[in-house]
C-alpha cells in the first residue's frame, strides 16, 4: 500500500522529493523485502550472462563474476551519496566483450590490469569535467548502434559453435554423426523454448526464460551427455596494476588509444542505458549520468587491482530488476551478494550445459543486432553509416572499424557543409564546435 500511495503522489513536485530521499535508509527500508526478492531473481539471471561475456572476453569466468560483485557493491554505496539511477544493475557489458578480447590478444593478459586502470583514469577525467555531455554529440548514437550490432554478430557466431559441440569421446571422422545431430536438436529445442517464454514473459517476468533454460539444461544433462561449462578456479589477489617491463613505447601509445576507445564506448553505453532506465523507473525518478559515471570509474579503478574487467549498468539486467519489483539500489546489494557467492563457489557452475549458455548469448547478440531498427528514425544517412560501421567492426576489427567509421562520418559532414552551404573549412569547424557546445548544454 505504501508504494501505491507514493506513486500517486509522484506527479509534480513530489517526484523530486521522493528522488532526494531514495538513498536514505528510511526510504530503502520501505521496500526491503521487495528489493531483496528482486535482487535474488536478477542476481540468478546475471550469472549465465556474466559467464558468457567473460568467455567472449577471453577472461577467466571467476574474474568476471568478481567484477560484477565488486561493481554492485560500489553502485549501492555510491547511491547513498550521489545516485545516478535507482534500479540499474551493474555488470560487465556484452558490447565491450570483443574489445577486451582484442586487448588480451594484443597486449597480453598480464597487461590488461594496467589497461583497465588507464581506462578508469580516463573515465575519471570525463566525470570530473562532465565531458560525457560532449561525447553524445560528437559520437552519433547511430554510430554506436552500428558498433554494438557488429559486436552482437561476433557474439552470435561465437556461441553458435556451442550448439553443435560434442565431447571428444563422441567425435568421429564423419562430422554430422548421430551425437552431433542430437546436440543440434537439443540446442534448437532449448533456443525455441527460450524465445517462446521470452515473448510470453518479457513484459512481466523476463527472468523466467533464463531459469527454465538453465534448470531444464541441468536436468537434461543428468540423462544425456552434453558438453558442460568448465570454470578455471583462478586465484583472486590484489596487486598494483602496472604494465610489464617488456612494454615498448609504441605498444604503450597503442594502449592509450585502445583505452580511450574503451572508456568512451563504456561511457556512451552507460548514458544510453541511463536514458532507458529512467523510462522504466517505477517511481519516475530522473537519472544523473555523471553520477553513474562516478560509480563506474571507481569500480573500474578498484577492479584493476584484482585484474578485473570494465562495468556498466546493463539494460537487460536493469529491466529484469525493475520487473522483478526493485524500487531502490538495495536490490543491487543483493545482486552483488548472489554473484559473490558463485564467485567463491564456482564449482556449482560446472553443472551449466554449454547449449543453455549458447541460447542465452545468441539471444543477447541478436538483441544487439536488432538495435539497428532504432536507427531508422534518424534517416537514410544514419542507416547507411550504422550498417557500414557494423560491417567494419565485424570484418576489420572493433578499434579499426570504429575509427574508420568516425573518419568517414567526419569527412562526409565536412564535405556536405562546404558544398551545400558554400562555407570555408574554417567556418565549418567553428560551426561544428558551436553546435557541440549548444547541444551539450541542452543535455544538462
Amino acid at each position: 500500500m505504501k508504494s501505491q500511495t507514493i506513486e500517486k503522489l509522484l506527479p509534480g513536485e513530489q517526484t523530486t522529493t521522493v528522488a532526494k530521499k531514495a538513498g536514505s535508509a528510511a526510504f530503502q527500508s520501505q521496500y526491503l523485502l521487495r528489493d531483496t526478492a528482486a535482487g535474488f531473481i536478477t542476481g540468478a539471471m546475471a550469472i549465465p550472462l556474466t559467464v558468457g561475456i567473460a568467455i567472449m572476453s577471453d577472461y577467466p569466468i571467476k574474474v568476471g563474476l568478481a567484477t560484477v560483485a565488486f561493481a554492485s557493491f560500489i553502485g549501492w554505496i555510491n547511491a547513498w551519496f550521489k545516485p545516478g539511477n535507482y534500479i540499474g544493475s551493474p555488470g560487465i557489458a556484452a558490447g565491450l566483450a570483443p574489445v577486451l578480447a582484442m586487448g588480451v590478444a594484443t597486449f597480453g593478459w598480464e597487461n590488461m590490469a594496467f589497461c583497465i586502470f588507464l581506462t578508469a583514469v580516463m573515465q575519471a577525467i570525463i566525470w570530473k569535467f562532465n565531458w560525457q555531455r560532449y561525447l553524445l554529440v560528437a559520437v552519433p548514437v547511430y554510430l554506436v548502434e552500428g558498433l554494438l550490432a557488429g559486436v552482437g554478430l561476433k557474439i552470435l557466431l561465437k556461441f553458435s559453435e556451442f550448439t553443435y559441440e560434442i565431447s571428444d569421446a563422441l567425435v568421429t571422422e564423419e562430422f554430422w554423426n548421430s551425437a552431433r545431430i542430437q546436440m543440434v536438436a537439443i540446442s534448437g529445442a532449448g533456443l525455441a523454448v527460450f524465445l517462446l517464454l521470452f515473448s510470453r514473459f518479457k513484459n512481466t517476468q523476463p527472468a523466467i526464460p533464463y531459469f527454465v533454460l538453465i534448470v531444464g539444461g541441468v536436468i537434461l544433462a543428468r540423462f544425456v551427455s552434453v558438453p558442460m561449462i568448465s570454470v578455471q578456479d583462478v586465484d583472486l589477489h590484489l596487486r598494483l596494476p602496472l604494465p610489464q617491463a617488456d612494454v615498448s613505447f609504441l605498444m604503450l601509445a597503442y594502449m592509450v588509444l585502445f583505452c580511450a576507445m574503451l572508456a568512451i564506448v563504456d561511457v556512451i553505453e552507460q548514458v544510453m542505458s541511463n536514458a532507458a532506465i529512467e523510462k522504466i523507473d517505477p517511481l519516475r525518478r530522473k537519472t544523473n549520468s555523471n553520477n553513474s559515471l562516478l560509480a563506474i570509474w571507481i569500480a573500474n579503478l578498484g577492479s584493476s587491482f584484482f585484474h578485473g574487467m570494465t562495468n556498466l549498468d546493463g539494460l537487460a539486467k536493469s529491466t529484469t530488476n525493475k520487473l522483478a519489483g526493485a524500487m531502490t539500489k538495495f536490490s543491487v546489494l543483493i545482486i552483488g551478494s548472489v554473484v559473490c557467492f558463485f564467485t567463491f563457489n564456482t564449482h556449482y557452475l560446472n553443472y551449466l550445459p554449454k547449449f543453455s549458455l549458447a541460447a542465452i548469448m545468441m539471444f543477447t547478440g541478436y538483441k544487439m543486432i536488432a538495435g539497428l531498427v532504432h536507427v531508422t528514425h534518424y534517416g537514410p544517412y544514419a542507416v547507411v553509416l550504422s550498417f557500414l560501421t557494423a560491417g567494419l567492426v565485424y570484418k576489420v576489427g572493433i578499434f579499426e572499424g570504429l575509427l574508420i567509421a568516425m573518419v568517414l562520418h567526419g569527412i562526409i559532414h565536412f564535405m556536405v557543409f562546404t558544398k551545400h552551404d558554400n562555407l570555408s573549412g574554417k567556418t565549418v569547424v567553428k560551426r561544428y564546435f558551436d553546435n557541440l557546445k549548444k547541444d551539450s548544454s541542452n543535455l544538462q
